[in-house]
């Protein structure tokens, strides 16, 4: 039903919507949540993605990809999430790692790790939060030292997800010295996860997902000279070719969890009678839940206009984060609506809405606060003075 017209999909995209939504609705909800209550990956989900061609449909033809956009990767997210997999793993291993590695690899990284990740086979984990570092990504410590043909690294990452089920993980790292400017130059590196040197312990987390949050500890984990993304000291520009992608499907995903939420509750307030109506007639119930639509479609548009801009190479950094906080806010301000609608059984598990809030809250903070990207609108938006 939320899948309205108002998102202007080609015919293309909207075969590509309708395949998606039909292989994700024969696992469900059901196996999200039971996956994710076990720590169990999903791993026939992912694998029936992959073969599909949806997890590389961004990636190059040359690589095992599908030879489409960000665009058609927003769609294949959202519509995962709507039926109620909002898979994180999705946004991080093909989104962020993925486009990273496509546009800045070389062959060989390309070669090695792009098919695997288009067709499922490989998963790749991404780390740049740091303890101490927080949104900051120049005072990251995580050092890359030179080390003959390869480097050492060295440091700690926080909240890095779902690294115990990845075969790599991409690492932002900083050289040893500073540079001309003060500020350490970033490299990045992917570094497989059987690497001597790495390694991780979990964070316990109120959140009910199948990918589980970890603090990551590189100790002397030397790498080669193929681990290198892209030039040394240029990382700082090569990881926002998968920050707004993150962003754009992070949105994406908050999307989703609105529209499943919708739909879930304009059901029951058709079904659930009170007083020999349904309760969807009484404007109490019929009015919040229009303006949760309202507001879960003025989302959607912003996040697929944050895409087509990626896509035509233009800078999509204000439209992705503006689509990545409204998404955020209206999906959890949809999913609160929709517990409400069905009273007390919005509390109740077997009904598929409480267990989704912790992961819609986290989509607030993560994978940038709302604060941070009020901090970005004011200064890039409006021009208004540097507040840190």
């Amino acid at each position: 039903m939320t899948t309205s017209a108002i998102v202007a999909d080609t015919e293309e995209r909207a075969a590509l919507r309708d395949a998606v939504a039909t292989l994700v609705a024969k696992y469900g909800h059901e196996y999200f949540m039971r996956k994710a209550a076990a720590h169990e990956e999903p791993t026939e989900l992912w694998s029936d993605l992959g073969a599909a061609g949806f997890l590389g449909v961004h990636l190059s033809e040359e690589y095992g990809g599908g030879g489409g956009g960000l665009t058609d990767m927003a769609v294949v997210v959202e519509e995962a999430s709507a039926q109620g997999c909002p898979l994180l793993m999705m946004v991080i291993s093909p989104a962020i790692c993925g486009s990273i590695i496509d546009r800045h690899g070389s062959h060989e990284l390309k070669s090695r790790w792009l098919p695997g990740i288009a067709d499922g086979s490989l998963k790749m984990a991404f780390a740049i939060t740091e303890p101490d570092a927080g949104s900051n990504s120049h005072e990251i410590t995580t050092t890359a030292h030179p080390d003959g043909d390869g480097w050492r690294l060295t440091g700690t990452k926080y909240w890095t997800s779902g690294i115990d089920e990845a075969d790599a993980v991409l690492v932002v790292t900083r050289a040893p010295q500073p540079g001309p400017s003060g500020r350490h130059p970033l490299s990045l590196f992917v570094v497989p996860t059987d690497t001597p040197g790495l390694s991780w312990q979990p964070i316990p987390a109120a959140l009910q997902q199948p990918e589980h949050q970890f603090t990551v500890f590189f100790d002397e984990a030397r790498v080669g000279r193929e681990a290198l993304i892209g030039e040394e000291g240029n990382g700082l520009r090569q990881v926002f070719a998968g920050l707004n992608p993150e962003r754009i499907t992070a949105a994406c995903i908050s999307n989703g969890i609105a529209r499943y939420a919708l739909d879930k509750a304009a059901q029951y307030a058709r079904d659930r009678q009170v007083w020999k109506v349904p309760i969807g007639s009484h404007q109490g119930i019929a009015h919040p839940l229009a303006e949760c639509y309202v507001g879960t479609q003025l989302s959607r548009l912003m996040a697929y206009r944050a895409a087509e801009l990626f896509d035509a190479g233009a800078d999509a950094a204000e439209a992705s984060n503006i689509a990545k906080f409204a998404a955020a806010d209206s999906s959890l301000r949809t999913l609160d609506q929709a517990m409400q609608t069905h009273g007390g059984n919005g509390m109740a598990l077997e009904y598929g809405l409480a267990d989704l809030w912790f992961v819609a809250r986290m989509l607030k903070t993560a994978p940038l606060s709302r604060e941070m990207i009020l901090n970005f609108v004011a200064q890039r938006s409006l021009g208004l003075p540097a507040s840190y």
